[in-house]
């Protein structure tokens, strides 16, 4: 039997509390590597934005190491890691070593000042080594989402900016002008919010079944909508990892959930034949 070796390196991460990213890798014969990190372009479309990173040898020849800073923040969306183990050479796609993403788990109890970057590390499909990056001016971290026969409760808390008088929370009907306002009950820090949907919000005479609204939250009532998500912890990808239940009334089934950009959303389906939102 043949037995076919990967030949891909494996790269070790570590992220420490102020977003640092510290990457390792073996040592090599290359003079001059450097770690290349590609923001994945949409289908079709041309790469447009590198980012380089020298790779520097350890104590004593130990593992090359670079590091990502939290400053500049990175572009929002999907970087692709490689080898560079000289300019201008051949790119070797990097794969997953150890991952300590420890600092991620509780990120959500910190508060984030404007603009929110989030950057983490993850496996791709295909098992290779990537990073999910978000930049936003401001950022609604959902906390807790309660769904009863009744309504669906959403438990958030503001980051980069603060609620004021007259704050709403808006769903916008998706592919339509149409929005729904509601009236958020806000904590005393003026950051922590909640609101709660029932039927007669998601549905009405103007969104049947088969439709999804967006949420967002508008801090003050002339300032622009801030998407409601989750995004402060190690999670990259959470649509199917976190499924929540339907609200289930007049026919209409109403179910929260995390797009592919893990933003909040519910999706108003007929009962008993539930969509595949995206």
């Amino acid at each position: 039997m043949t037995m076919h070796r990967d030949t891909h390196l494996r790269t070790h991460c570590a992220i420490d509390p102020d977003g640092r990213v510290t990457f390792r890798l073996p040592p090599g014969p290359a003079l001059r590597p450097q770690l290349l990190l590609r923001l994945r372009p949409q289908k079709g479309r041309p790469e447009t934005t590198l980012h380089l990173l020298d790779l520097e040898p350890g104590r004593a020849g130990g593992q090359l190491h670079a590091v990502l800073e939290p400053h500049p923040a990175l572009d929002e969306g999907r970087w692709d890691l490689y080898l560079l183990p000289e300019p201008e050479a051949e790119r070797q796609r990097l794969r997953p070593g150890l991952r300590d993403l420890r600092v991620l788990v509780d990120g959500h109890l910190r508060d984030r000042p404007s603009p929110v970057a989030v950057r983490v590390p993850y496996v791709t499909k295909d098992g290779f080594l990537a990073l999910r990056a978000w930049r936003r001016t401001a950022h609604a971290e959902v906390r807790a989402i309660d769904v009863t026969e009744q309504a669906l409760t959403v438990e958030a808390r503001l980051h980069g900016a603060e609620l004021h008088e007259g704050a709403t929370v808006r769903l916008r009907l998706r592919g339509s002008d149409t929005v729904r306002d509601l009236r958020p009950r806000i904590d005393d820090d003026g950051r922590g919010f909640s609101f709660t949907a029932g039927p007669e919000d998601l549905t009405g005479s103007t969104a049947g079944p088969g439709r999804i609204w967006d949420a967002f939250v508008r801090p003050a009532a002339d300032a622009p909508p801030v998407r409601i998500g989750r995004l402060l912890d190690d999670v990259a990808d959470r649509k199917h990892v976190f499924v929540y239940p339907a609200l289930t009334a007049g026919g209409s089934s109403s179910r929260p959930y995390y797009t592919v950009d893990n933003d909040l959303a519910i999706e108003v389906t007929p009962a008993e034949s539930p969509i595949c939102p995206k």
